[in-house]
Parts: structure tokens; C-alpha cells; sequence
């Protein structure tokens, strides 16, 4: 049952794209060339260490905030965060209402892969195609949103992305959602600030869901951060990294911004 929200809208968006993609290669031809990727990067093994690491996302708009980056280069922007202390980078692929695609995606692992930097295919992805599809263009690990999906499609999902070695960021925004994503296996959490259905913002809720998660799972905060100020409660929570798109984005200096929030 579809609510009219945002996410709603963009869900419906992506079912028409990716009935358009299988159409145009086949879910075995897909397959087949994410299983003939090189070996992905650990995207746990880059969140892990005792300060709060940065994955820095490249994207150009946001439903929210509308166009972020007119004169908009992935590649260089994912470059600069390289080179100023992002553990990972998050390319955002969805094309109507992020203005992102999969060739951004392929570019900046290009790029950032043989720097030992992990990217994360950052979508609204709810069928198995669409992790092959992230893997056959470079990603080592891929967002899952607990809200986008059943209980029953989330263990599908994360079985689908074990077998091709692709990690998951599994995304919630609240405690019903964290029991989900647990009870699924979820390794690697991620609390997003942000409510999906309403993209409204309580810069609060990764601290205050932080303790219901279990130790050996890797905790990622998401959204409305955008200063060093930010991390401090963060980190105080026991929160692994700091998932940051906007603020560095939008940034006058990007390379002192990247430095900020990865504690440089």
C-alpha cells in the first residue's frame, strides 16, 4: 500500500527503471559480469579503528534541497575526499530525483579503488537485480533501506549480496526498524537522521538508538551532520562512521570540509 510520501514516489520511479534495465541485459548476462568483478574492498574493515570514520558521498540534488552542484564532477569530488581522509564513498545512482547513474558509480571506483578506498551504491534497491548491477559496475557495498523493504525481501537481499561478496549498509530511522534489520542478520546499521517519508531531520536519533545495538555490529550515523560539533555525541555513542553528503557538497573549501568531519 503506497501513503503518496516521497519515498513512495521514488520507489515508483525506480520499478519502471529497473523493468527498463532487465530488459535491456538480461538478469543472467548482469550476473554473470558481477561475478566477474575483482574482489571488493571491505567496507567494515574501512569503518573500523577508534575514531569515527568518514564516508563521504558525491551526489548532485537532493529531493530536499534541490540542486546541490551545478558544476557537478564526481569524480574529482570523490578524488578530494580521498585525499583528505574519507575511509569510503558513497555515489548516489538514482537518477530522477538524486540526478546520480551507475557510470558515476563505475568512475569514482575507478578512481578511489586502487587507493584501497571502498564505494558504497548508494540507491533505493529492493530487487536482487539491482545488486548485480552495483557489483558489474565497481560497487563493494550497496544501501538496503529497511523502510523500501519486507522482512522477507531484506533476507533475500542481504542472502543475494553474501553470495556475490557485496557488502550491505542496512539503513532504519527507528526502533521497530532496528529490530528488523537485526533480526535479518544485518551487519553493518545505519541510522538515518533523516525520516524518508516525511525528510524531516532529528540530528538526536543516532545516539539515542546507538544502545540498542548490539557490540559487533558497525553503526553508521546518516544525515544532519555537518560539522566536527556534530560528531562529538556521536562518537561518545560508540558510532563507527558518519555517512556526509550535503555539508561537503556544498562546502566552499571541500578538502578542509573532509578533513573536519574526518578528523584530520
Amino acid at each position: 500500500m503506497t501513503t503518496g510520501t516521497i519515498l513512495d514516489k521514488i520507489l515508483a520511479a525506480k520499478r519502471t527503471e529497473v523493468a527498463r534495465h532487465r530488459r535491456e541485459e538480461p538478469i543472467a548476462e548482469i550476473e554473470a559480469r558481477a561475478k566477474s568483478t575483482p574482489f571488493p574492498l571491505n567496507l567494515s574493515g574501512a569503518l573500523w579503528g577508534d575514531k569515527v570514520r568518514l564516508v563521504a558521498e558525491v551526489k548532485k540534488a537532493s529531493p530536499s534541497k534541490g540542486l546541490l552542484a551545478p558544476s557537478y564532477d564526481p569524480v574529482a569530488t570523490a578524488t578530494t575526499y580521498a585525499e583528505n581522509g574519507a575511509a569510503a564513498i558513497s555515489v548516489l545512482t538514482e537518477v530522477d530525483h538524486f540526478q546520480g547513474s551507475l557510470q558515476h558509480l563505475s568512475a569514482v571506483k575507478a578512481v578511489v579503488g586502487p587507493l584501497g578506498i571502498p564505494a558504497l551504491r548508494k540507491d533505493f534497491l529492493f530487487d536482487p537485480y539491482q545488486l548485480f548491477e552495483a557489483r558489474a559496475n565497481g560497487a563493494d557495498a550497496a544501501l538496503l533501506i529497511v523502510a523500501a523493504l519486507s522482512a522477507e525481501r531484506l533476507r533475500e537481499m542481504l542472502a543475494v549480496a553474501q553470495s556475490i561478496w557485496l557488502q550491505c549498509l542496512v539503513e532504519i530511522h527507528d526502533a521497530q526498524e532496528l529490530e528488523t534489520a537485526l533480526v535479518c542478520g544485518a551487519e553493518i546499521i545505519g541510522i538515518n537522521n533523516r525520516d524518508l517519508k516525511t525528510f524531516k531531520v532529528d540530528k538526536s536519533l543516532s545516539a539515542r538508538l546507538r544502545p540498542e545495538i548490539p557490540e559487533g555490529r558497525m553503526v553508521v550515523a546518516e544525515s544532519g551532520i555537518s560539522s566536527r560539533a556534530d560528531v562529538v555525541p556521536l562518537k561518545a555513542a560508540g558510532v563507527n562512521g558518519i555517512l556526509v553528503g550535503e555539508a561537503l557538497m556544498v562546502a566552499s573549501d571541500v578538502g578542509l570540509k573532509t578533513r573536519e568531519l574526518a578528523g584530520v
